[in-house]
């Protein structure tokens, strides 16, 4: 292989991972400070209301007679944890973990998943036309943030990276197969060009990393549908993207970003839900873990592109919505609360007498954690990375 073939496939250098369910993209970027954001995209829009239960607000069992079962934990007089979030409550109990709720994006009324995630990850107003995400634009206005720090793998977009700034990508749409005797003869040819050696032996290492995983999913895929479902209700891929993450977080990554999907729970939510929160309890502890030390210059952002109606339908499910929660951890945030504005669940206190009213901009609650643990400027924030955000108040999340 000579160098040049190798660069020109530079990014679409990669591992045969395409046909694993589990697998989604991740993007990293390193930047000139020393603490760290993970940013988790919850696509097909988390249930706020369910995962984090306003037990003292008197509309809410009327709301959800169903998917109230009485099963949650009560972490203070109001509010309750879902039972597949009860992993987390030594993290609660220990400050590491909290929510804030009645937030969402400034997206309104479309209830597409599609529209709502782009608005998400692209940090803006409205669907911003393929401006590219917030991380890219941080890329370009942020001293000491290279593009060549930034990558991504997984044949999805991850459009919170996407944009004019340059990024590195390794797609799995390309078959890397390497002989032990190759890999020394690239180690060897590429020994005196750093540049070449690091980004070669990365994509070796993503490889080997995410190895595992591939062979789990063919395997589940071999064994039939009934496996698979029950693959799906144990935590799997994204703890070993969390460990990828943490892996390079350990390094010079500072900020880190990929999906736990499954979310979408319009039928029969009680056991969907369940299983898919107790997947972002083991990432959310995998990274906890495997982050060691770094876990306390460490916050973590689980974001979704809205919430769910108030009233489950019949079904026992719920539909697309308006306001919902962010979930958070890491110990560079302040935990063991249920932050922001809380609206209330009267028939005049919904959003168009259907969904949670939104109270604060999850973008703002993003936005001060980069102030806070970056020393961004909040000019910067407010008009390059989010732009036309209003910061408002400074949150009692931030330590």
């Amino acid at each position: 292989m000579d160098r040049r073939r190798f660069l020109l496939q530079g990014a679409a250098l990669g591992c045969s991972l395409a046909a694993s369910p589990l697998i989604t993209p991740v993007a990293l970027a390193a930047g000139p400070w020393d603490n760290r954001l993970v940013v988790i995209v919850l696509r097909g829009a988390m249930d706020g209301l369910d995962a984090i239960r306003p037990l003292g607000d008197p509309d809410y069992a009327g709301l959800r007679p169903t998917l109230n079962d009485g099963n949650g934990t009560a972490v203070t007089d109001f509010w309750a944890l879902h039972p597949g979030l009860a992993p987390l409550l030594p993290l609660w109990q220990a400050g590491e973990m909290g929510a804030v709720h009645a937030v969402s994006t400034p997206y309104r009324d479309g209830r597409s998943h599609f529209d709502g995630q782009d608005i998400l990850e692209a940090g803006t107003l409205r669907i911003d036309g393929g401006k590219g995400g917030w991380l890219n634009r941080m890329l370009g206005v942020v001293p000491g943030m290279t593009a060549e720090t930034a990558f991504a793998i997984g044949q999805d977009r991850m459009a919170i990276l996407s944009g004019p700034a340059k990024y590195l990508r390794w797609s799995p749409e390309v078959t890397l197969k390497l002989s032990p005797q190759v890999r020394r003869l690239l180690e060897m040819t590429l020994h005196e060009d750093p540049l070449f050696r690091d980004a070669a032996l990365q994509a070796v290492a993503i490889a080997d990393g995410l190895s595992v995983e591939a062979a789990a999913a063919a395997a589940m895929q071999e064994d039939g549908g009934a496996q698979m479902a029950m693959a799906e209700a144990r935590p799997g891929g994204e703890s070993a993207l969390a460990r990828f993450a943490a892996s390079r977080l350990r390094e010079e990554t500072r900020i880190a970003s990929f999906s736990v999907n499954g979310w979408d729970t319009h039928l029969n939510q009680k056991g969907g839900l369940e299983k898919t929160l107790l997947r972002l309890s083991d990432t959310i502890l995998t990274l906890r873990d495997e982050l060691g030390p770094v876990w306390d210059k460490t916050a973590v952002l689980c974001m979704t592109e809205f919430g769910r109606t108030a009233r489950e339908n019949g079904t026992r499910g719920t539909d697309h919505g308006t306001g919902g929660a962010m979930i958070y951890a890491g110990g560079a945030l302040r935990g063991g609360q249920v932050a922001g504005r809380w609206p209330g669940l009267s028939e005049q206190a919904l959003f168009e007498g259907r969904d949670l009213m939104p109270t604060g901009d999850v973008r703002a609650a993003a936005g001060w954690i980069m102030r806070s643990l970056f020393g961004m400027d909040a000019g910067v924030i407010s008009q390059a990375v989010f732009p036309g955000l209003d910061l408002g108040a400074k949150p009692e999340f931030l330590l």
